[in-house]
């Protein structure tokens, strides 16, 4: 039974299988009765709940408040801003009738055609139009601004998402209010997902649909693709000026508001499992997983266990002291060989396993998860030794990440050397001309994109590897999910 709950195919067979299994297997989530969508079942939302819960109070220390808009944007929102439509048109879900009727033949259900809207509705691809639309009613003057509001929420895109619109008075604002975001998405990143991330700017190309200036974060998965894993984006007056939102400032002037947007997906569940996990199935920094220790009892019959019972109690209730979550699972359904399986497949960090002969000798076997090494400790003050051990684990894994990513960061100066050794993944810091036209040419010739113009780093400039001109500084290419 053990060994078929493990049974996933390997990493360096076939990753996307992996994947794939992984998230099944782990309990995650599943394919649902509608085409592209997905059910995150509980232990894959109890990750995202710990990530939504971090963020949220990251955010709040930064003054923003939450919020809520409509799910669903007139069409004619959508039209004001070109280039923000021209971006997700082709994404885009449409509500074209807003009844229901039985079919005379008794077939079943089908839509009413004398129910037509006058205006089409789209389901959100994101929020910006809807949130304009209502800054308008909200913003007067510079009193006003700047306005913090996040909302999460669900747009039909690419996943579950939360999106949001800020407003400022001034143009220095919000660029420093985009750079500020995304430096809390990087410090979310490194300091509780362990994943090493870059900063930096994105391309032209590869910008926010209507964004004067992306900032993103890009991580590299155990495949050696890049993941953009958080963006932010400077939107200029752009959204202000389709929907006339416009202030009085300190002079009595009137003047459009100046915006950004910032936000993060379920994508990032993802990354953390590309990150991190192995063969032997998920492996989840301690920070973000949904219990930190779990505790399982080995014993021959209901007296063994009852005393295992008392003992445990008291761990328990002294990890819970210092912060730790626990779980105690002494149900009798599985045996303990397949509970050490079972958790070891969903990344618990710490488990411990404790036995009668434990018992006697006041001890607890350790097994921590990254490394899959075990140890014998004493039960006196074992909780200390157990958070100890947790901030290793998490330590650990953001080590092995970054050595990796390291590892996997190469300079190139050739076209014919850069087609190389994209094949091999990683990224690659090259010269570029900075035009849209080369870096199409690269995407059609090896798949690869700019990820990023890096904001720290060799700022050297040179020649592109494709053209010869000229170069401000080496970027990061990379094949990306």
């Amino acid at each position: 039974m053990a060994k078929e709950l493990k049974e996933l195919t390997s990493r360096s067979k076939d990753y996307s299988q992996w994947y794939q299994d992984l998230v099944i297997k782990a309990d995650l989530a599943e394919n649902s009765a509608v085409r592209g969508c997905m059910v995150i079942k509980p232990y894959g939302f109890a990750i995202w709940e710990k990530m939504q819960r971090q963020l949220d109070d990251m955010f709040k220390e930064t003054g923003h408040v939450n919020a809520y808009f409509p799910l669903f944007i007139p069409k004619s929102f959508l039209s004001r801003e070109a280039d923000h439509v021209e971006g997700f048109a082709k994404e885009c879900a449409v509500v074209t009738h807003y009844r229901l009727k039985n079919a005379e033949d008794g077939s079943g259900v089908i839509v009413d055609p004398e129910a037509k809207l006058e205006e089409e509705l789209v389901v959100r691809p994101t929020s910006e139009t809807i949130i304009w639309s209502t800054y308008k009613n909200w913003i007067q003057s510079y009193r006003d601004l700047p306005i913090l509001v996040n909302q999460w929420a669900n747009v039909v895109r690419l996943g579950n998402a939360y999106s949001f619109v800020l407003a400022h008075a001034t143009s220095e604002e919000a660029v420093a209010e985009a750079e500020k975001m995304i430096e809390v998405y990087a410090r979310f990143a490194e300091d509780y997902m362990a994943m090493p991330v870059i900063k930096g700017v994105k391309s032209e190309s590869e910008r926010f649909a209507g964004a004067i200036d992306t900032y993103t974060i890009e991580a590299l998965m155990q495949d050696g693709k890049a993941l953009q894993s958080g963006t932010s984006h400077y939107l200029g007056q752009n959204f202000a000026k389709a929907f006339d939102v416009q202030f009085t400032d300190q002079n009595g002037n009137r003047d459009f508001v100046w915006a950004t947007s910032w936000g993060v997906s379920t994508r990032l569940i993802g990354a953390l499992i590309m990150t991190h996990s192995d063969d032997n199935g998920l492996v989840l920094p301690p920070k973000l997983a949904p219990y930190q220790v779990v505790i399982v009892p080995i014993y021959k019959n209901n007296e063994q266990l009852q005393q295992i019972n008392e003992k445990v109690s008291g761990i328990v209730e002294k990890l819970k002291a210092l912060g730790v979550s626990v779980k105690y699972d002494n149900a009798d359904n599985k045996k303990p060989g397949w509970k050490f399986s079972e958790y070891e497949l969903k990344g618990v960090p710490v488990r411990l396993a404790i036995g009668s002969r434990d018992l006697e000798n006041n001890t607890i076997e350790v097994a921590r998860r990254d490394t899959l090494a075990k140890d014998t400790v004493s039960c006196d003050q074992v909780e200390i030794y157990i958070k100890d051990l947790l901030d290793d684990i998490q330590k650990n894994i953001y080590k092995k990440a970054f050595d990796y990513r390291t590892s996997q960061i190469r300079e190139v100066n050739s076209y014919d050397e850069f087609k190389i050794e994209i094949e091999k993944g990683g990224f690659l810091l090259c010269h570029w001309d900075g035009t849209a036209e080369t870096e199409a040419k690269i995407k059609e010739d090896t798949k690869a994109t700019v990820r990023c113009i890096p904001f720290e780093g060799d700022k050297t400039p040179g020649k592109c590897m494709v053209t010869g001109k000229p170069s401000a500084q080496r970027v990061i290419f990379a094949r990306a999910y």
